[in-house]
């Protein structure tokens, strides 16, 4: 068995996706963007816009700034390379993959309560809904939804019987999304008349094949990672991850690797590279994939980092959406951000420094950072820091005026 120190299993992880790759010089397309997911495997769709919304922000970590017009035209325009599915949560995948995905929409795992019920108890609706989008499609569940009562005792899921069997036959594959309107609403449509026809004609493969590649998948993406890690990526179910970790194996897929000061066992893929140093200065989403596996984040980067975004704002730590800064092949600092759109001004509600970091260098790389982010989201200037034990480090940085100069 191979042994490699913390560090090193840090910069494979970071190689492994992407942020030792050469960041594009000219204008940035679809071909750079298809590299990035061609790293990460999937992108995760979240609703949340007080920055900009989640599935945006991983290329923009790794390649900089871009058209996010370019990343919606993949799933919406043809000829498609990503489609949306429950890949890790919510995510963009792949047209490829959607075969890999079709036991999922078979078995409805993970389903939640509400489509699950409707499916059970109206399947009378369900039909009359599917044929409503098959005469109608592309359209949204507003367009649709019929006259029925809208339970509010459950904050953010007060949804019509109608959207629920949209939702049902979403998760089982009849329908998916055809793009999203401009309020980031679903568009659905049939799946036949979305993907590609050479996409749609694949054959399904076997449950046990499918686990095999989306582990693979997710161990290149990863580069290093223990079982729990491989799994979580496409949110396999238990058994059949450890089958397809074990099969991988055998084939010299995933090499059993030894992490010094791990207990846990450990592989890497047999192509994760190993670059001698990563120079990386960029924040990162709080659903990149690079971090969503917390535990992982913790002993690969000492980061122990928790969204807060549902936490009551009183009992709030480090604030409401709060994006780590990577720097070098360490992550720095964390800093809470909002775009005020309308004010045309990056708000910086908070930042924070990570133990043992120089905090005045780290404070000048965030500052040159935050005139980018600022840039790339069409806002003219980066407000001063409002709290945080990194706040005035960063506003003696320069953090006040305009950011014309990093467009």
């Amino acid at each position: 068995m191979e042994t490699v120190t913390v560090a090193q299993a840090r910069r494979m992880a970071l190689a492994a996706q992407g942020f030792a790759d050469r960041v594009p010089k000219g204008p940035v397309g679809a071909r750079h963007l298809r590299k990035v997911v061609g790293r990460t495997g999937l992108l995760q769709i979240d609703s949340v816009n007080v920055l900009q919304r989640a599935h945006y922000l991983p290329a923009y970590s790794r390649i900089g700034a871009y058209d996010p017009a370019v990343l919606d035209g993949a799933s919406a325009r043809r000829p498609r390379w990503l489609f949306e599915y429950w890949g890790h949560e919510a995510s963009l995948l792949p047209v490829e993959l959607q075969p890999l995905m079709r036991w999922r929409m078979a078995t409805a795992q993970g389903v939640w309560g509400g489509p699950r019920n409707i499916a059970a108890q109206r399947p009378d609706l369900v039909a009359w809904v599917l044929q409503e989008v098959r005469d109608r499609g592309p359209v949204t569940a507003a367009v649709i939804e019929q006259d029925v009562p809208k339970p509010k005792d459950n904050w953010g899921w007060n949804w019509s019987d109608v959207k629920k069997a949209l939702e049902w036959l979403f998760y089982s594959g009849e329908i998916t999304s055809a793009g999203r309107t401009s309020q980031f609403a679903r568009l659905y449509d049939l799946t036949e008349r979305v993907l590609p026809a050479a996409v749609m004609s694949t054959p399904t493969p076997e449950p046990a094949a499918a686990y095999r590649a989306l582990v693979e998948i997710a161990a290149r993406a990863l580069g290093v990672a223990a079982e729990p890690e491989l799994r979580d990526y496409f949110r396999l179910p238990l058994a059949g991850a450890r089958t397809a970790v074990a099969e991988l194996v055998e084939a010299g897929v995933l090499i059993p690797t030894q992490i010094k000061g791990w207990t846990r066992p450990t592989w890497r893929h047999r192509d994760a590279a190993l670059p001698r140093k990563v120079a990386v200065s960029t924040l990162v989403s709080p659903f990149d994939p690079l971090i969503w596996e917390r535990s992982r984040t913790e002993r690969l980067f000492d980061l122990r980092y928790r969204i807060e975004i549902y936490v009551p704002q009183e009992q709030r730590v480090h604030g409401y959406y709060v994006l780590p800064f990577l720097h070098g092949d360490r992550f720095a600092a964390r800093v809470d951000l909002k775009a005020d759109r309308r004010a045309g001004v990056l708000r910086v509600p908070a930042a924070w420094a990570e133990p043992g970091v120089d905090e005045h260098a780290t404070a000048e790389a965030l500052a040159v950072e935050l005139r980018r982010l600022a840039a790339w989201l069409g806002l003219g200037e980066v407000a001063a820091p409002e709290r945080g034990d990194l706040a005035a480090a960063l506003a003696d940085a320069g953090m006040r005026g305009s950011v014309s100069s990093e467009l």
